[in-house]
C-alpha cells in the first residue's frame, strides 16, 4: 500500500488519513456533506460552496472529467473536498482536465482514501464543524491547533460578488431581467435566456435606484455563500422593490426575501446538500426531486404577522422550502430549480415571467 500525504482531522478530534490531490495547501473550512452521484463540477464551481469543504457521500467522483463548459462560476471558491475514491483516468469525449488536474489548477485542496460514510455519519449526528485538510505530518495537536484558530473569513459576498455590472443577452428578447449577484450559478442566467430575457447581473449591494434605472420587468434574486446576516443589506433594498416589479430568489436569495419581511433565519444542524432532495408543492400537492444547497432555514415561528405565505416543505423534516407574498408578486424557493425538460420545478421559471406578463 503507498503511503498516506495527507489526513482530514476533525473539529472533534477524529483523524482520517488518506491520499493528497490538488492543491498541496493545507485548509481548515467548515465541513459538509453532499449525497448528490453526479454533478461534481458543478458543487466545485457553485459560489455556493466558497469556503467549505465538501464530503462526497458517494464513493466515486472524477469519472467523467472536468469540461470547460460546464462551470458555474468563473472563479470557484470551495474550500477542499473529500472523496473515497478519485478517478484518474476519465471516460467522456468532452473532458479537458480531470479532477486532480483541476484541482491544482484552481488551487482547492482534496483528500481520497478516506471513509466517507463514517465521517458523513459523524457530521450528520454531530452537525456541521470546523475541518482541516493537512500534511500527514503534521502533529495531532498542531492540527487541532490550527483548526481552533484559524480566522474563517467572513462576509463572503463580498468577495464572490460581481465587482460591476455585465450583461447576458439572447436574440429576440421579450423580458428585461436584473440579477442580484450573491453568488450566482451561470446556470440560472442560462435558464433566464432560454425563456427570452435579457440579463443585467449587478453587485448584491446595488440599491434599488441603481436597479431600477435599468427598467427592468422582474428580479432575480440569486443563491449564494455564507450566513445571510452578511447580507442584510440586500433586505433595504428588496423592502424598497417590493410591489413595484415581481420578484423571485432562490437558495439565498429565498432566505433575503424572508428576512426583508422581518422573519428569522436560523441556522441548520445538518443543512440539506445534494440533488436528491423530496420537496413538496403544496398548493398542488405535488412531490418535486430538487437539488438543495444551504446550512440555514426560515424559522417558521418568526412567519406570524407577516404576509408570508408558504408553498413548500421539505418532506424528510418539514423545514420551508417555498414562500410568496402574492399581493407583492413576490415568492422564492429553498433550492436550485432546474430548467431542463425532465426537471420538477421549471415551472418556477414560468411562474416568473407570467408574472412579468401582467
Amino acid at each position: 500500500m503507498k503511503p498516506y500525504t495527507k489526513k482530514l482531522v476533525l473539529e472533534n478530534g477524529k483523524e482520517f488519513p488518506g491520499y493528497g490531490f490538488g492543491s498541496n495547501r493545507n485548509a481548515v473550512c467548515e465541513i459538509v456533506f453532499n449525497t448528490s452521484m453526479v454533478g461534481y463540477q458543478e458543487i466545485v464551481s457553485d459560489p455556493t460552496y466558497t469556503d467549505q469543504i465538501v464530503v462526497m457521500t458517494y464513493p466515486l467522483m472524477g469519472n467523467y472529467g472536468f469540461m470547460d463548459e460546464d462551470y458555474e462560476s468563473k472563479y470557484p471558491a470551495m474550500g477542499g473536498m473529500v472523496v473515497r475514491e478519485c478517478c484518474e483516468a476519465p471516460s467522456n469525449f468532452r473532458y479537458t482536465k480531470t479532477m486532480n488536474e483541476t484541482f491544482e489548477e484552481l488551487d482547492i485542496p482534496a483528500i481520497s482514501g478516506v471513509d466517507t460514510r463514517m465521517i458523513t455519519r459523524i457530521i450528520r449526528n454531530e452537525g456541521t464543524q470546523r475541518a482541516a485538510i493537512v500534511d500527514i505530518d503534521m502533529s495531532h495537536d498542531e492540527a487541532m491547533e490550527l483548526i481552533r484558530t484559524a480566522e474563517l473569513k467572513g462576509n463572503l459576498l463580498e468577495r464572490i460578488s460581481c465587482k460591476k455590472r455585465w450583461f447576458s443577452r439572447t436574440p429576440n428578447h421579450k423580458w428585461d431581467v436584473v440579477a442580484l449577484d450573491c453568488g450566482i450559478k451561470y446556470s440560472f442566467i442560462r435558464q433566464l435566456n432560454a425563456k427570452g430575457c435579457n440579463v443585467t447581473i449587478v453587485p448584491y449591494n446595488s440599491t434599488a435606484e441603481e436597479i431600477m434605472a435599468f427598467n427592468p420587468d422582474g428580479l432575480f434574486v440569486s443563491n449564494g455563500p455564507g450566513n445571510p446576516a452578511d447580507a442584510a443589506i440586500v433586505c433595504n433594498t428588496l423592502k424598497a422593490l417590493r410591489g413595484k416589479l415581481p420578484i423571485f430568489g432562490v437558495d439565498l436569495g429565498h432566505q433575503l426575501i424572508a428576512m426583508s419581511y422581518g422573519a428569522a433565519i436560523e441556522k441548520m444542524k445538518v443543512g440539506h446538500r445534494g440533488a436528491n432532495h423530496p420537496v413538496k408543492n403544496l398548493e398542488s400537492g405535488k412531490l418535486e426531486i430538487v437539488m438543495q444547497n444551504h446550512g440555514y432555514a426560515v424559522n417558521e415561528a418568526s412567519l406570524a404577522g407577516t404576509p408570508i405565505v408558504i408553498t413548500h416543505r421539505n418532506i424528510l423534516d418539514n423545514a420551508i422550502a417555498g414562500i410568496e407574498v402574492k399581493e407583492d408578486n413576490v415568492f422564492s424557493v429553498q433550492y436550485q430549480p432546474d430548467c431542463s425538460p425532465e426537471s420538477t420545478s421549471a415551472y418556477l421559471f414560468d411562474k416568473f415571467i407570467k408574472l412579468m406578463e401582467e
